[in-house]
């Protein structure tokens, strides 16, 4: 489940936030002035986040170096174009 609060609400209730993540594996989005600027996550989540960000880096610099021979133009025509067929084949599927 993921809860939000205020900054102000999760200082005054941080062990009973922290028991919440540990415990229920809940996470807890934290708000600042209205407007989110952190999240709580029990460290199992945040260590897949971390996993999935590296493998996310790693596929961007392979994506990089694949296109570096290409004009950045082409590039960018050749993504659009992909986009474009992937965005008609599921508007077909609905």
């Amino acid at each position: 489940m993921i809860t939000e609060t205020s900054a102000v609400r999760f200082r005054q209730n941080l062990g009973d936030m922290l028991n919440q993540v540990q415990y229920r594996h809940d996470s807890i989005i934290i708000n600042k002035d209205g407007k989110p600027v952190a999240a709580l996550v029990d460290a199992k989540l945040f260590a897949r986040i971390q996993r999935m960000q590296a493998r996310f880096d790693a596929l961007c610099e392979r994506i990089e170096k694949g296109f570096a021979v290409l004009p950045e133009e082409e590039g960018m025509a050749e993504i659009d174009e992909a986009v474009k067929q992937v965005r008609q084949a599921t508007q077909q599927e609905t």
